[in-house]
């Protein structure tokens, strides 16, 4: 049960941690908003991680495969949606930090990083179909440690990253936030241009 519980926890660490939108979005969100605000950023990437690594376990899986034209349709819609946040990072000026922290409710944090992390397909595809397919693959005395190991290593790792992003942000003039809004625009626009290779590869 304890090895479970570690594996379904390292498992989970591996797919998480590297850099993907869901994080760069996070990390964003924690260096403009600050504490304790960003904690809802962080509850919601956590929430949507714990849904999908459930639904996966619950064998969605196998519906990613079998439905067709779902795959394109994920993979575009999260295209658009990643350009529309890259764009509006790169577009970021000194003056628009002043109150930033100040308009943002908890709705309006919850429900974009819930679009960031539910119209992403990789992450999906890490969740349900890697996570859900290791979850299954466990003997059933085991499956709920690995599951519940996978779920807390999304929550850690999301509070790690927002707790250092705020560290962080002391040390950042409105100039220096500035650009880093605008690389993380960057990097956001490089994942929308491979989801948006991936879907032309799936018309062809």
């Amino acid at each position: 049960m304890t090895a479970a519980f570690f594996t379904g926890l390292a498992l989970g660490l591996a797919l998480i941690v590297p850099i993907g939108a869901q994080n760069v979005f996070v990390f964003g969100q924690a260096v403009t908003l600050g504490m304790p605000r960003a904690l809802w950023a962080v509850v919601g990437a956590a929430a949507c991680d714990t849904l999908l690594i459930v639904l996966g376990a619950a064998g969605t899986s196998a519906l990613l495969n079998s439905v067709p034209g779902l795959r394109p349709a994920m993979l575009l819609a999260g295209a658009l949606f990643l350009t529309y946040l890259g764009v509006k990072s790169l577009r970021t000026r000194p003056a628009e930090l002043d109150d930033q922290s100040g308009v943002w409710s908890r709705g309006q944090v919850l429900r974009r990083t819930a679009a960031v992390s539910l119209l992403n397909p990789h992450a999906i595809l890490d969740t349900v179909g890697v996570l859900g397919a290791a979850i299954t693959a466990q003997a059933v005395a085991t499956r709920v440690p690995f599951a519940v190991g996978a779920v807390i290593a999304s929550w850690t790792w999301f509070l790690v990253l927002a707790t250092a992003a705020h560290a962080m942000r002391r040390f950042l003039t409105k100039e220096r936030r500035v650009w880093f809004d605008r690389v993380s625009g960057l990097i956001l626009l490089v994942f929308a241009v491979w989801l948006a290779v991936e879907f032309t590869h799936t018309l062809a």
